[in-house]
């Protein structure tokens, strides 16, 4: 009986503690369950409707000369062909602890910030490319859609949270994983991941509060 009532006393700490996680980081899991929504409707479309939709939403450049607005805002809520549960994991270990740490505005603004600079600037270099002969003219419709962008500004922004040594450490091995396959790849998207983690470390001024006050704050507000 000890037994059982040990199992379910664990049971509800856990679930306290999840809670209260949760809790902590609103817009990280608000933003979480709407991609959970529209990963389970994507799962649910036919490849040829699936990928006619998602271009409507994507941020090329025949969408952003059209609708900038709408499809800035539309495509960080689409995950392309990609499983739910990694975000999950990611989400709540960057997002979660850079809200956390900044507060629910201060996280949302870098994390839009690098979403929006990101996918203008990669965008901008690949309309370039087309101008020049260096990437074909098709290239104007290619599907641009996700979150990768601002998870990649908030990893990077996460760097001031550390303290010295571990921020030199944490720092390199981020440049080192969105710099390389911008050496070898050198993809419009590789670009985009690597200015988002410049945009996110540019944001160092987001971080002071949160640096003097030095310990996680809670949100500042309800809500990427």
């Amino acid at each position: 009986m000890r037994i059982f009532r040990g199992a379910a006393d664990g049971a509800r700490t856990a679930a306290l503690a999840v809670t209260s996680y949760v809790r902590s980081a609103p817009g990280t899991y608000l933003w979480l369950g709407a991609l959970f929504v529209t990963t389970v409707a994507m799962h649910s479309m036919s490849p040829e409707f699936e990928d006619e939709f998602l271009r409507q939403r994507s941020t090329n450049i025949h969408e952003l000369s059209r609708n900038p607005v709408r499809v800035l805002i539309s495509s960080a809520f689409w995950i392309d062909g990609s499983s739910w549960l990694p975000y999950a994991v990611l989400y709540s270990v960057f997002h979660a602890s850079a809200e956390r740490w900044l507060g629910t505005w201060r996280w949302l603004a870098v994390a839009a910030l690098s979403h929006v600079l990101a996918t203008l600037i990669s965008e901008g270099v690949l309309a370039l490319a087309i101008h020049h002969g260096a990437a074909p003219q098709s290239a104007v419709n290619t599907l641009d859609v996700g979150v990768s962008y601002a998870l990649a500004g908030v990893v990077a922004v996460l760097t001031y949270r550390l303290p010295a040594p571990w921020r030199y450490g944490y720092l390199l091995a981020v440049l080192a994983v969105y710099g390389a396959p911008l050496v070898s790849g050198r993809t419009f998207t590789d670009l985009g991941h690597f200015t988002s983690v410049l945009i996110g470390l540019a944001c160092y001024p987001l971080t002071r509060q949160g640096l003097r006050q030095g310990l996680p704050q809670g949100p500042r507000s309800s809500r990427r």
